[in-house]
């Protein structure tokens, strides 16, 4: 079965608008900052998918190692009929669940949203050309804003891994469970990976690599705000910095001047000091408990809590009530 056309609902334009009015707003704080989608351009998730491999980063390890344990356990306790994948990107992961539901059987339509067109257009064709039997419907689209063009009817399991989730800030993350729950129905399923509070030196390392992986795709984001909307950041003059949060339990990712600096980028001259950071990234890390009441006071129950054997990563099935 060949993938059906994408339903396109993030157009170039909008992508180019959110843009603006990011960098507009995070460049013009007090403390500046930038959130972290704006490193996913082409080289940036490539580079992404090199810090994966990095012995340094343990979560896509972890996460993979309690999907590949516990996916014949999620397809038998879910039952669901639609798969769906929020920032699905490859979709490797989920070939994990994808196998499973195979094997069981039931599984009838495979539904990864994300905003990239020509990532979303390469995985479905080739998800749809493995799983010759599932219906595979991709959808452009941001999950913090699109989750209401999700499909309905049928059991649904709507699959949000990569501690993606820690991106977001509280207040956002409490916004993001509202919303998913309402596009989903009572008995509905959520299957949630997060990154687990441990001691730092495992954690900062992985967000600092002895090889600077991550310190170049930290840097891309001002080439992809260079080449977007003429701006003139000197990429090279900014150092990369991994912060660890005790009282937040997050990881920071800041970009630092290492001399002052005025950046001209829309109608905006930008000053930066020498030492002053960008933050360009929060990555959350989360306790079972935690996990737990976030997801209850969204309208879910935690049924379900799986990690891998060095309990470095969480894997939570929630069903909506």
């Amino acid at each position: 079965m060949t993938a059906e056309p994408l339903e396109i609902y993030l157009e170039e334009q909008d992508l180019e608008r959110g843009l603006r009015e990011d960098v507009r707003a995070g460049l013009s704080a007090e403390q500046k900052w930038l959130p972290p989608k704006w490193f996913y351009d082409a080289r940036g998730s490539e580079l992404f998918e090199e810090i994966t491999r990095l012995p340094e980063y343990y979560p896509t390890r972890a996460e993979r190692a309690v999907l590949a344990e516990r996916a014949p356990d999620i397809a038998a306790l879910t039952g669901a009929k639609t798969l769906i994948e929020l920032g699905s990107g490859s979709s490797e992961k989920t070939r994990l669940l994808l196998d499973a539901f195979t094997r069981r059987g039931g599984l009838g339509t495979f539904v990864p949203l994300d905003v990239s067109v020509s990532a979303l257009r390469a995985s479905t064709a080739e998800i749809a050309a493995d799983y010759p039997g599932l219906r595979v419907r991709g959808i452009v689209g941001d999950f913090t804003r699109q989750l209401d063009r999700l499909p309905t009817g049928g059991r649904r399991l709507v699959v949000f891994l990569g501690g993606t989730i820690g991106n977001l800030l509280p207040g956002e993350r409490a916004g993001f469970l509202a919303a998913m729950r309402a596009a989903l129905e009572v008995g509905d399923w959520l299957l949630l990976g997060t990154d687990l509070v441990k001691d730092p030196s495992l954690i900062v390392p992985a967000y600092d690599d002895a090889a600077g992986v991550t310190a170049e795709f930290n840097r891309n984001v001002l080439h992809v705000i260079n080449r977007e909307l003429g701006a003139d950041f000197d990429p090279a003059g900014f150092a990369h910095v991994a912060r660890w949060d005790a009282d937040h339990e997050w990881i920071e990712m800041r970009l630092r001047a290492t001399r002052p600096m005025r950046v001209r980028v829309l109608d905006l001259t930008v000053a930066f000091a020498t030492g002053e950071d960008l933050r360009t990234e929060i990555s959350a890390k989360f306790r079972r408990a935690g996990i737990a009441a976030e997801l209850a006071g969204a309208g879910f129950a935690a049924t379900d809590f799986w990690t891998d054997p060095e309990g470095l990563f969480g894997v939570t099935l929630a069903q909506a009530r």
